[in-house]
């Protein structure tokens, strides 16, 4: 007799199972694992054909991963890594066909409903949104977060999907969300590989968790490589567990649990986790599982071979402890399953195998065959011998990609620009309609776009009483955020500094007093943790602003935040969200790293992602109160230099909102347009002054948002009016400026209202160095404005404005 729990989660721990029944538990066990293994094997040769672009499978990792589906439970998360099909598989949160159907990158959302074709095969996601954005009832489910490629920038977000349990157990005000937790009794799971645990990424994480003390079970599969690399120049000792030792819980304090077990023994997999993940749910603390002696039969990718740098006897070793052997071993010592039983099972999954694989590639060839005989039908009207023929060689193609198809038709209307007839105009009629098509199917869903989203939220203009007070710029932030926390139990803000002293610039002074430190904590200085914590958050329905104490340190997250952030609802087709809010401060103040702006990085590499500019503290809260409201990610800059700049304080201070793309007109003028944006505004607006005593009468358009950029095109209707552009910022030359200035002259068509060579200013190629003279000759200045545009109007004018130097 053996405890249910043990083997099956779905039942009570006091019942116990007959030998009969616990034996069908573990034939099923084998049956989905060796499934698994026949897929990860014909899932190679697929790639090796042809029809498949690129193959990484979960094979050696099978038995583990049963054993970790047994505890996982409905409510639970994974944050994981690209070897886990086999637990996908175990858990029901995958079935063979959408195996199949993601190799082949099938772009319809019920054949790969992870991620329509968008995600390399065995990277998991699962649907935590209905059709129009909203959310599931997620304690209902099993959850899988997105899979990223990046191996270890899973680690980040585990941890926020961990602490949302301690959260939602801790916080009664939570407790109205019950579509999002069950008093908190979710765990997340993490998976890594043994060679990802060198990132600094996986160290950020481990201590965070231990730190947090939240319910997060990380496992380890351990192979003994990193893809060639073996552990010797991975991990010190060759052994994470062994130099994480000093992170086991014991009578002196907090930690972790430390489990280790080999890969390939069944028993011990399976009462080693249910072990780890009862201690992780119950007692809410992390848990680390680190399976050893785990294989990796057909090496890293389908882009080598393992025999290239493993040697005879690893082989060798390998070949007798792969695990689905060992477990047919012990299945058969204890008298389980005969060899001929398994035999049966093992031959009737490769068929099945063979048959899921076939109709997965007939469901991705299906919509293709339409579209080819469709054109097909057109061309053969046009009575184009060559296209005709080349058609005809598609038809008979056994693998047409809609490539082909398309890049005929293309090939086709070039071919036939000269000809009036009706075929053509069909031909153009059909591309139009696949254009549409092939949008939705490849580039749709950059963001949410649900009825939510922050782009439908109209703005409110802020107002003030007769007698508003002028007050520094940080008690305009201080008292939004206290309005906003006021209203939403679901929002809470972390980073270095935010609790105890409410940030160094003093935006949440006294609102930790106020709402807990539940809601407004510290962290450690891990940036790439900190947005990770955000956006696991964020998954899990509530509403986190994660401060980066300075800009310049926001690139030591820049990975989490592109590869993570940016592209979870565009790379699940819009069914995963995390609307999280990244807040932090820079542009210009003192020193090579608190006076940067490396806005074009930012705006290339967050493309899925709201980045806002506010040249105030008023302008920042009217942003926040819109992103509040809304459901996507933002990330909201604010002016280092503004934080005691006097403002006057509205009277709707948690309700006025900022739209974002809605550029603004801060002064009118007819001499030339100026765009700048963030601390340059008000250098540019104190130029203005004085170019005005000089005859110059510039306008002046702030962006404020710069994704989006500008969705009225007032930039180049002021430039319709003025025929002269300068751009002006702190990036470098042909940073945030290239951005700006392609916006204007190519997306708004600005190019056709100038009469003049459009003009940067930006920051010198170099950071700034420090002290005033240092931000003096390395930013743009009110001397530098002021001459860039004399210059200008020189040129256009020079008898009325004579060369200066």
């Amino acid at each position: 007799m053996i405890r249910s729990q043990t083997i099956d989660n779905s039942l009570s721990e006091q019942e116990e199972l007959s030998f009969e029944a616990f034996r069908g538990l573990i034939i099923s066990d084998y049956k989905i694992a060796y499934e698994s293994r026949q897929a990860s094997l014909l899932g190679r040769k697929e790639v090796l054909t042809g029809k498949a672009k690129f193959g990484i499978f979960g094979d050696g990792k099978e038995v583990a991963q049963l054993a970790m589906a047994k505890a996982f439970k409905a409510g639970d998360w994974r944050s994981g890594y690209y070897r886990d099909q086999t637990f996908m598989l175990a858990a029901g949160m995958l079935t063979l066909p959408e195996f199949f159907a993601q190799l082949y990158a099938n772009t319809d959302k019920d054949a790969d409903p992870g991620s329509a074709g968008r995600q390399m095969n065995c990277h998991f996601s699962t649907r935590l949104l209905d059709e129009n954005g909203n959310w599931l009832d997620v304690t209902k489910t099993k959850n899988s977060s997105a899979d990223i490629s990046p191996t270890g920038g899973q680690m980040g977000r585990l941890v926020g999907l961990a602490l949302a349990s301690k959260l939602f157990r801790n916080n009664p005000e939570l407790d109205y969300l019950k579509n999002f937790s069950v008093n908190g009794n979710e765990v997340a799971f993490g998976t890594i590989g043994n060679a990802s645990t060198s990132e600094g990424i996986f160290f950020e994480s481990i201590n965070a968790a231990g730190v947090l003390q939240i319910p997060m079970a990380v496992s380890i599969w351990d192979d003994g490589y990193g893809i060639s690399v073996p552990a010797e120049y991975q991990t010190t000792k060759q052994d994470i567990s062994e130099i994480l030792k000093g992170f086991q819980r014991d009578e002196k304090g907090e930690g972790y649990e430390i489990f280790k077990v080999r890969g390939w023994d069944y028993p011990g997999l399976c009462e080693t986790y249910e072990k780890a993940i009862r201690v992780c749910r119950e007692q809410h603390i992390p848990v680390m599982i680190h399976v050893t002696e785990m294989t990796q039969p057909q090496g890293h990718s389908t882009s080598g071979s393992h025999e290239r740098y493993k040697d005879k006897s690893r082989i060798a070793w390998e070949n007798e402890y792969d695990c689905m052997l060992q477990m047919r071993k012990w299945m058969i010592e204890s008298a389980i399953a005969t060899d001929e039983e398994l035999n049966e099972i093992e031959t009737t999954a490769k068929v099945y195998i063979r048959d899921c694989q076939k109709k997965a590639w007939a469901d991705f060839n299906s919509s293709m065959k339409l579209e080819l005989e469709t054109v097909h039908q057109i061309i053969l009207g046009t009575n184009h011998q060559e296209l005709i023929n080349q058609v005809n060689g598609l038809k008979v193609s056994s693998d047409a990609s809609r490539k082909d198809v398309i890049g005929l038709v293309r090939y086709a209307l070039r071919e036939l620009r000269n000809d009036p007839s009706d075929s053509k105009k069909n031909l153009q009629n059909w591309y139009a309609q696949q254009h549409e098509s092939n949008f939705d199917r490849y580039n749709s869903k950059l963001f949410t776009d649900s009825s939510e989203s922050p782009l439908h939220i109209k703005g409110l203009a802020a107002e003030y009483d007769d007698d508003a007070i002028l007050v520094d710029g940080r008690e305009i932030l201080n008292a939004c955020f206290d309005a906003n926390f006021a209203r939403d139990a679901r929002i809470l803000a972390f980073g270095e500094d935010v609790g105890a002293i409410g940030d160094v610039n003093q935006g949440f002074a006294g609102l930790q007093a106020k709402y807990g430190k539940k809601r407004i904590t510290d962290t450690g200085i891990r940036e790439m943790t900190i947005i990770g914590q955000g956006i696991g958050l964020a998954m899990r329905g509530l509403r986190p602003i994660a401060e980066i104490q300075y800009l310049d340190y926001l690139l030591f997250a820049l990975n989490i935040l592109s590869d993570d952030l940016a592209t979870l609802s565009y790379r699940t087709k819009g069914r995963q969200k995390a609307p999280l809010i990244v807040r932090t401060r820079g542009h210009r103040l003192e020193g090579i790293w608190h006076s940067g702006s490396p806005m074009g990085v930012i705006i290339n590499s967050l493309r899925g992602v709201h980045v806002c500019v506010p040249r105030n503290m008023t302008q920042a809260a009217g942003m926040y109160n819109t992103l509040l409201k809304g459901d996507e990610p933002a990330l909201v800059i604010e002016c280092l230099n503004g934080y005691r700049l006097k403002e006057k304080m509205p009277s709707n201070i948690g309700e006025f909102r900022v739209e974002l793309g809605k550029a603004e007109i801060i002064r009118e003028g007819s001499d030339m347009t100026i765009v700048t944006y963030g601390s340059t505004l008000r250098i540019v607006e104190q130029a203005a002054e004085e170019l005005e005593k000089m005859g110059i009468h510039v306008e002046i358009v702030d962006p404020q948002t710069f994704l989006p950029f500008d969705l009225d095109k007032i930039c180049s209707q002021s430039l319709r009016k003025t025929n002269k552009l300068l751009v002006v910022g702190e990036d470098v030359p042909g940073g945030s400026s290239a951005f700006i200035m392609q916006q204007i002259l190519e997306t708004q068509n600005g190019y056709q209202y100038l009469d003049g060579k459009p003009r940067t200013l930006t920051g010198k190629p170099h950071r700034t160095p420090y002290g005033s003279d240092g931000d003096y000759f390395s930013k743009p200045s009110m001397d530098d404005v002021m001459e860039i545009v004399y210059e200008m109007m020189n040129e256009s004018a020079p008898a009325k404005f004579p060369d200066l130097f």
